[in-house]
């Protein structure tokens, strides 16, 4: 069979082998420590926190942390924080001319941003900390235990939760460096799929005991979550080809040039960006409010703690949109696009090379960057309308939104690192036929 003929040729590259080997590893830690609990937690006492956790905002941020924050694992806040850091940081690499100057400055540059990037979030997660472990302790009240009283217990525990975010960002960066795929991005992935063979087995149970077609129901609601997968892919793997051609130069008795070839601009060249970005956004709210109930808020902070109401989703929509057309803007320069074109004596049919095709490839961009941001931002609030039907509140996070898009972008990324492996050392790819088209490289995840 291909699949296993394959797999022996996986097998057989030491590299790629001990990259897998190496990622697996560094997953079975994070997954092990998402069950340690607090030090001071009777965990026994966690059904009302994982409760809270069942439905809502807080649903997603559990997802994100691959249940760690029901478990009051020392891994509690996850990788979320960090995602919050990079988002600020890029948006200064805009307004601030410090951070414009720094952007340019190459790998020195970078590591610089990155350091920044580590401050800001250990400043978010000692902000963080407190308001889950007040949360943590009123969901135990509701169960007749306690936590540990004291400033001391406060103080530990919130360092604790520090430092599991900052250990969980660290195996991120080494699966990026030692293993397959993208870090961070791969965290966020593990966390998101350890929740849906639960998801689809309580799914399944709850069709099971409706009398009327519930078994039709879920396997249509499984045909759907299929199609929903498909959308997804074209929308990270969808192109539009722009023909470039070259002019013909003879040097010596040689002729170069004259050929045609097309740039493949993305339709949605932002990969996940923007879904993450937004979703980093609406999770502020629960931070503020210190991580507390939907159900017991009112108002402002309410509507937007209930991610299946308008409001939520009307917002996160726009945000969507609106971080699309940003990282495509920090991603895709069409100035230097055109200019290197003009440089190796290329030019598009009919457009004067230099500031007219600059210009030609900002417009095109942002036409295709319109309908590409809106069909992100539909599939991105489908599990709203999934709800709306009667799915389960933790399948229904399976049809499109955060969740989905994660995981269509980051495993397509990493196939196509492990295709990359084989064709180097002329094996064959995962595919018969054509290649596997993950994200840009400047919009993987993280």
């Amino acid at each position: 069979m291909k699949l296993i003929e394959t797999i022996k040729n996986i097998w057989k590259i030491e590299d790629l082998r001990n990259r897998l080997l190496t990622t697996l590893l560094f997953v079975m830690i994070y997954r092990f420590g998402s069950y340690v609990v607090l030090p001071g937690i009777d965990p026994n006492a966690l059904a009302a926190l994982k409760s809270q956790t069942s439905g809502g905002l807080l649903a997603l941020l559990d997802m994100f942390s691959g249940g760690a924050f029901a478990n009051a694992s020392v891994f509690a806040l996850g990788i979320m924080p960090y995602i919050s850091a990079s988002i600020v940081i890029q948006l200064l690499t805009i307004a601030v001319p410090y951070f414009q100057k720094m952007q340019r400055e190459g790998e020195s540059g970078r590591r610089k941003m990155n350091q920044f990037t580590r401050y800001l979030t250990v400043a978010i997660l000692l902000l963080q900390g407190p308001s889950y472990l007040v949360n943590l302790s009123v969901q135990l009240a509701q169960a007749g235990s306690a936590i540990p009283s004291g400033f001391l217990f406060t103080l530990t525990s919130t360092i604790i939760l520090c430092g599991g975010s900052m250990f969980v960002m660290w195996l991120g960066e080494r699966i990026t460096d030692k293993g397959i795929g993208n870090g961070i991005s791969f965290i966020i992935l593990v966390g998101i799929i350890s929740r849906f063979p639960g998801a689809l087995i309580k799914e399944f149970a709850s069709r099971l005991g409706d009398a009327g077609g519930g078994l039709v129901m879920f396997l249509g609601e499984l045909i759907f979550l299929l199609v929903v997968i498909g959308a997804s892919i074209l929308l990270v793997q969808g192109t539009r080809k722009i023909p470039v051609q070259y002019a013909k130069r003879v040097v010596g008795n040689k002729q170069y040039g004259g050929v045609r070839q097309y740039i493949p601009l993305k339709i949605n060249a932002a990969g996940v960006m923007p879904i993450i970005f937004a979703q980093a956004i609406m999770f502020i709210p629960v931070t503020l409010a210190g991580f507390a109930n939907s159900q017991t808020m009112s108002g402002f902070v309410g509507a937007f703690m209930d991610n299946n109401g308008f409001w939520y989703n009307f917002v996160f929509s726009l945000l969507i949109i609106v971080f699309t057309y940003f990282y495509t803007a920090i991603t895709i320069n069409p100035t230097q696009m055109a200019e290197e074109m003009k440089r190796n004596n290329g030019f598009i049919p009919g457009i004067k090379p230099g500031k007219r095709t600059a210009e030609y490839l900002d417009l095109i961009m942002s036409r295709i960057t319109l309908p590409g941001s809106m069909f992100l931002a539909l599939i991105a609030i489908m599990p709203a309308f999934a709800k709306l039907i009667g799915v389960n509140q933790e399948f229904a996070a399976f049809f499109g939104g955060t969740s989905l898009l994660i995981l269509v972008g980051v495993v397509l990324d990493t196939l196509q690192q492990i295709e990359s492996h084989l064709l180097m050392r002329h094996y064959d790819g995962l595919l018969k036929s054509g290649r596997i088209k993950g994200r840009t490289g400047g919009a993987a995840a993280y």
